[in-house]
């Protein structure tokens, strides 16, 4: 069943010793904020955190494949819709029969689980629409300023012979020794009509939040650990409160060492929710 109510929720999780999402115009340092000091993640970041955990927990469920995942030919991906529905793509355009162009968008809303949750711009040489997602993320934020460091590394081995009278291959990489980041997210039940996404679907989205980071370990990203996820629910597909309004109603208080200082665990804080 498409949902029926309209949801924001606020995400907290942090990282220790790691690098939660790279800067690559900035030699993939963490990334920051220039005028506070604080530790950013882009949307972008998190969303493919929730394919990559929907790709590994859904790979053989009808419904749940993923559009954009590494290695993927997006043209590919979008031919699918015409080879099931026994239609010829024309280049770069839709049919101009209306109806088979919606049962193109349809069939990929209805088997790529990304799609029908955040959208997709499908306007490639294989034109198969393009969709507005009812789940969407703002970008997050560190609670207080980070200080990325710096760390040099070393490898006993080299790459080419020339190089094999050299002890060692020096290296570099970036971590944040803590940071605990705050995220907003809204899903909309009416661009959920558009696109299927269902009750189900919303349950896999608050299991790939809480459990992401369980299986995306790796020696760049530190220990990254989901600490909260406070989710409001409207009482209608319109909703009953502006979202910003209820965010507000999220505090998230330092009860060791200083505001506006780098803080050194989560134990630092204290999380209020005004019922």
């Amino acid at each position: 069943m498409i949902i029926q109510n309209r949801y924001e929720f606020v995400y907290l999780f942090d990282v220790t010793n790691g690098n939660p999402n790279g800067d690559p115009d900035a030699g993939n340092m963490p990334r920051l904020d220039p005028e506070s000091s604080k530790g950013l993640v882009t949307d972008v970041c998190l969303k493919r955190k929730i394919r990559n955990f929907i790709e590994l927990t859904e790979e053989t469920t009808q419904g749940y494949e993923i559009y954009v995942k590494e290695k993927s030919v997006l043209n590919m991906q979008n031919k699918k819709a015409y080879e099931a529905l026994d239609i010829k793509p024309v280049s770069k355009k839709l049919p101009k029969d209306v109806q088979k162009a919606k049962e193109i968008t349809a069939w990929m809303c209805a088997n790529f689980f990304d799609v029908r949750a955040f959208g997709a711009v499908m306007t490639t040489e294989v034109n198969s629409g393009q969709v507005r997602g009812p789940v969407q993320l703002a970008f997050a934020k560190s609670i207080d300023p980070i200080i990325p460091l710096e760390i040099s590394i070393t490898r006993m081995a080299v790459t080419n012979e020339k190089d094999l009278e050299k002890e060692r291959t020096m290296g570099r990489k970036y971590i944040v020794p803590y940071g605990l980041y705050r995220v907003h997210g809204f899903i909309s039940a009416k661009l959920a009509e558009k696109t299927g996404f269902s009750e189900g679907d919303l349950g896999k989205l608050w299991q790939s939040l809480q459990m992401m980071f369980e299986h995306d370990h790796s020696a760049a990203r530190g220990e990254m650990v989901a600490r909260k996820l406070i989710v409001f629910k409207h009482k209608d597909a319109l909703g009953n409160m502006p979202s910003h309004k209820l965010f507000e109603r999220v505090v998230v208080d330092r009860v060791k060492g200083e505001d506006g200082t780098p803080a050194s665990g989560f134990d630092d804080y204290e999380i209020k929710i005004n019922s």
